[in-house]
């Protein structure tokens, strides 16, 4: 995988993963046949990298099921999009309804994986990613609530830090909910944990990072299995 420094306040780190590293990870994880929302932002590259193979079915609250990966430069539909106002494609097959009827998927738990974005991650598996009281935020949390409630696997993908260095993954969240213990997975440019039995647990890191480094920028405790 390619890889970039990452800096924080403790000097220079082991070799991050890209954006993109971070989302193949998440696409080599979705089995055959599932329903997956992706969040806005780094969620939706994960489009980019699920295997063609494997018939994954991507929906969008908007209205879609069965999109494909981003259109190529130029064959960009201006009436297919998908929530976060992105060009995408369909594949045959896909279809167009309601946004109605596309909450009543989420919430209704029709929804297996949904990928999102996050401000941060607690122990436990609450998600805050919509507000951090900014004077520029958001006003509402959107669509993502339910998301995160009425699917029936959360993914997180995000850095592990934020730009001043402070942890993202933490022991309690300080934002203003999401979800409740909705998280079970979280990729990070350092590692992958899953969340499990309120602890998180550490599945991969980065090379070059060892487990006292990765405590060192995690405000939660880490667990390995023997």
């Amino acid at each position: 995988m390619s890889n970039q420094p990452l800096n924080h306040p403790s000097g220079p780190g082991p070799l991050a993963r890209s954006r993109d590293d971070i989302a193949r990870l998440v696409a080599q994880d979705i089995p055959e046949g599932a329903y997956v929302n992706l969040g806005i932002g780094l969620p939706t590259r994960v489009a980019q990298y699920l295997d063609p193979n494997k018939e994954i079915f991507l929906h969008s609250e908007n209205g879609l099921l069965g999109m494909g990966p981003a259109p190529v430069p130029g064959g960009e539909d201006p009436e297919l999009i998908n929530a976060g106002k992105e060009f995408v494609t369909l594949l045959p097959g896909g279809s167009f309804f309601h946004h109605g009827d596309s909450f009543t998927m989420m919430r209704g738990g029709h929804i297996d994986i949904c990928v999102l974005g996050a401000f941060q991650v607690a122990q436990n598996g609450d998600l805050a990613n919509w507000h951090t009281g900014g004077a520029d935020a958001i006003p509402a949390v959107g669509g993502a609530m339910d998301l995160a409630i009425g699917a029936k696997q959360v993914f997180v993908t995000m850095e592990h830090v934020t730009k001043k260095g402070e942890p993202k993954i933490v022991s309690t969240c300080t934002y203003p909910l999401t979800g409740i213990g909705c998280v079970d997975r979280i990729y990070t440019d350092l590692a992958v944990l899953d969340v499990i039995d309120g602890g998180l647990w550490v599945v991969d890191m980065v090379d070059g990072l060892d487990l006292a480094a990765l405590q060192n920028v995690t405000d939660a405790p880490l667990n390995v299995k023997d």
